[in-house]
């Protein structure tokens, strides 16, 4: 592979010494306060700024921890749930039935579009899953009317109704236990709107601004966006859980790989995201390398709804003749594993005794020849045009797959878009296959089988290979039902022997996921699973 004129100037400013930190400011206001500010260089654009309403990692890490809280959250330390807005809660003996104790003296965000008259109470936790769950409320049908997260689990069916008791007391009525339950609602997706400012944007008939201009209780709000370019946050000074050090945070958005390289080097950024040339970053005293074992998959997805893919013995075929090893080599730089089941090894219910499928063209050959394939087979892949951790360069993938297929006479097309239109058309099913991945929003196995390929996921979009198996759906609901971690651990193998027997997708790696930042920045931006914080950071 040839490195690129970019990436060898970049990797000589790396080997030279670092002038002093500043802000590349937009105005004076930037400059008077650079030291108390942030740039995060991001691979891509928010899609949305409400994360009930989408599940693009890219809006997940710029705006879920940043704008919004949760009534609970998980710990960074042991990932166990822990009070946010609601400081504490109360689980009936039968699981059916979750009280929350919410906080008072909690403050929404002052904006120039929004000035709130009364902090936050339980009215906002009614109107933020009301939204949701009733299609008559008013707010449902907002952008769309796709709650893809919350449509995933189950929630509407689920949850039977979520009443108010007092001011700062909410009670959810559950249809039957879920195991998963208080994970789902910790998750970056069960985030709290302010129902005073839906009410404004109701009267001033703009409701979809409640999506575009975000209020919530979170450590910054929002002071501009330019979609492509830049995300401007300013501090919010009323934080509720902890003094917010940063006063202005900026995502400069920079889809290129060597282009957030470079930014690093050259003091545009403070932070980049997904960073090459690792070994190199590691070895200039002033930067910083930073790693977490993510819980992810990245796989390639066939919809199965679409020939050739709609006969699993091509599935099959098509699975034997990729080279994973080579493609964690040259894709991942051995910083992944490779993957015999959706699930990461680190889960709980992860089968240690499944095996990869083998590296075997003659035996891809053989299944062709068994499915019928006279005349040679073509398809396009899919690649997605941002880096996630879970697949840190899509197109090369697919170049690589390319490359394996036409050893066995299989002609691949790949084929990309910009990320909206990507998901978009995504959604609508238009692809044959596609290398995508999944990042866990909780430690909880079923956050991915459920999302990934239960038959209520194919209906919101997340289930990217259109598979549906009565068999594995009613496997993972029972999973659900039980909180006996032994029954749990032997439904879920079945569910992912059932998997490696279809073929749906093929599982390729688990990967870590990677961050380079001055040494200037202190505090933990990463964690295991879900977006990235910038609450508890400092700059010296």
């Amino acid at each position: 592979m040839k490195t690129s004129p970019w990436l060898t100037k970049a990797l000589s400013i790396l080997s030279a010494p670092l002038v002093s930190l500043t802000l590349i400011g937009c105005n004076s206001d930037d400059q008077t306060i650079a030291k108390d500010s942030l740039i995060y260089c991001s691979e891509g654009s928010p899609v949305s700024f409400n994360p009930q309403t989408v599940t693009s990692g890219t809006t997940i890490d710029a705006v879920a921890n940043q704008v919004y809280n949760r009534l609970i959250t998980f710990n960074k330390q042991d990932n166990s749930i822990v009070p946010a807005l609601a400081k504490s809660w109360h689980l009936t003996r039968d699981g059916k039935m979750i009280t929350f104790y919410l906080r008072k003296n909690v403050s929404f965000h002052q904006t120039d579009y929004f000035t709130p008259t009364r902090a936050f109470n339980a009215d906002d936790v009614l109107f933020s899953f009301q939204r949701i769950l009733d299609e008559e409320h008013p707010y449902h049908p907002v952008s769309g009317g796709r709650y893809p997260f919350f449509q995933n689990v189950g929630f509407t069916n689920l949850v039977d109704e979520v009443e108010k008791i007092n001011d700062y007391t909410v009670r959810f009525k559950l249809n039957q236990a879920n195991s998963s339950f208080l994970a789902n609602l910790a998750t970056d997706y069960a985030v709290i709107l302010s129902a005073e400012y839906a009410e404004q944007l109701a009267q001033q008939n703009q409701k979809s601004d409640i999506d575009t201009l975000p209020i919530g209780t979170g450590p910054f709000k929002l002071k501009s966006y330019q979609a492509g370019s830049v995300l401007r946050y300013y501090k919010h000074p009323d934080y509720w859980r902890n003094e917010v050090a940063i006063k202005q945070l900026v995502f400069d958005i920079t889809a290129s790989d060597t282009g957030r390289l470079t930014k690093l080097l050259t003091n545009e950024c403070d932070v980049i995201a997904y960073p090459i040339a690792a070994q190199k970053i590691q070895e200039n005293p002033e930067l910083a390398l930073e790693q977490v074992t993510a819980f992810n998959i990245g796989y390639l997805g066939f919809n199965t709804q679409k020939p050739p893919f709609d006969n699993p013995i091509i599935r099959r075929a098509i699975s034997h003749a990729i080279n994973k090893e080579a493609i964690i080599s040259a894709i991942y730089r051995d910083q992944a594993q490779v993957a015999t089941s959706i699930l990461p090894q680190g889960s709980w219910a992860h089968d240690d005794t499944l095996v990869a499928l083998e590296y075997s063209p003659s035996k891809a050959l053989e299944l062709l020849k068994e499915a019928g394939v006279k005349d040679g087979l073509s398809f396009d892949i899919w690649a997605m045009p941002v880096q996630r951790a879970y697949n840190p360069n899509a197109l090369t993938m697919a170049k690589l797959i390319q490359a394996d297929l036409s050893q066995i006479g299989v002609k691949v097309d790949i084929v990309s878009y910009e990320w909206a239109t990507f998901l978009r058309r995504l959604n609508a099913g238009e692809h044959q296959s596609v290398l995508l991945g999944w990042s866990a929003d909780h430690p909880d196995p079923d956050n991915f089988f459920t999302p990934l390929l239960s038959c209520k996921s194919l209906e919101t979009g997340s289930n990217r290979a259109f598979w549906c198996d009565q068999e594995f759906d009613s496997l993972i609901q029972l999973a659900l039902q039980t909180t006996n971690i032994n029954q749990r651990r032997a439904l879920y193998r079945q569910a992912q022997n059932i998997i490696q027997q279809e073929i749906p997708l093929l599982p390729i790696a688990h990967s870590r996921r990677f961050q380079a930042r001055h040494k200037a920045v202190k505090g933990q931006l990463l964690s295991s699973f879900g977006g990235i914080d910038f609450s508890e950071v400092t700059k010296l």
